[in-house]
């Protein structure tokens, strides 16, 4: 049956207290920590998500990270195949005069209560669903499901979200006092190598040569541009 701790007990709508507390009867605070799931790739999330809707804990409030890859539906940015990232960046700053109205309607999806009440989502739910949902409301799937984390009781999300401070901080994530639990962790260690590496071509080293080439061909800061080609050229 369902625990006592987790708002699954009760039915209740969780608190917004990103926290997770109770208060204990000596006033002191009780802290419930927020389970964060992290699986090698968005479609075992699915497979998971599809799991919990099968137990007890099904309408537990949840929700699942991910990038703009999966969950941007602004018809611009959703289909260009440059840096969704950086576009998404430059419409929230309005640098072009122009906003992103699927953003500041994100606010439909990011509530428990809605998405149960209002739009049918009482059961676990995938990515897909938010993001089908998001189309019809015309609301940003990404943004939302960053606010639904506040009072989720269980974060679903790649590894690296969970490994890579850098994500951690930008998505703010705070592991400290919080279940952990790495699906297919033998894994980890490849996702730890590749969160602090980085690729480049031949031609990219070649292009960057040319560039460096340049600069000290016409005495542009020659003593800082002269050992930096040296370094290129030992790679290429």
């Amino acid at each position: 049956g369902p625990c006592t701790e987790c708002s699954c007990s009760s039915g209740k709508e969780p608190t917004k207290d990103a926290s997770h507390t109770k208060k204990k009867e000596n006033g002191d605070r009780l802290s419930v920590p927020k389970i964060f799931f992290g699986t090698r790739t968005h479609k075992q999330i699915a497979q998971i998500t599809r799991e919990l809707k099968r137990t007890a804990y099904s309408s537990v409030p949840m929700t699942i990270l991910s990038s703009r890859d999966y969950t941007c539906i602004h018809p611009v940015v959703s289909n260009s195949g440059s840096n969704r990232n950086e576009m998404c960046v430059e419409l929230l700053e309005g640098k072009n005069g122009k906003s992103c109205a699927y953003y500041h309607s994100a606010h439909r999806l990011g509530e428990h209560h809605a998405l149960q009440s209002a739009h049918g989502l009482y059961q676990a739910w995938d990515i897909e669903d938010l993001v089908s949902l998001g189309r019809k409301l015309r609301a940003c799937a990404y943004f939302a499901a960053r606010e639904l984390m506040v009072g989720a009781d269980i974060v679903f999300c790649p590894y690296n979200y969970l490994l890579d401070p850098q994500i951690r901080e930008t998505m703010d994530i705070n592991l400290k006092g919080q279940v952990v639990i790495l699906d297919e962790a033998h894994n980890i260690e490849d996702c730890a190598r590749e969160s602090v590496s980085y690729g480049v071509t031949e031609s990219q080293l070649r292009a960057a040569r040319e560039e460096l080439d340049f600069m000290v061909s016409n005495n542009i800061r020659p003593k800082d541009h002269g050992p930096l080609r040296a370094v290129f050229c030992s790679l290429i």
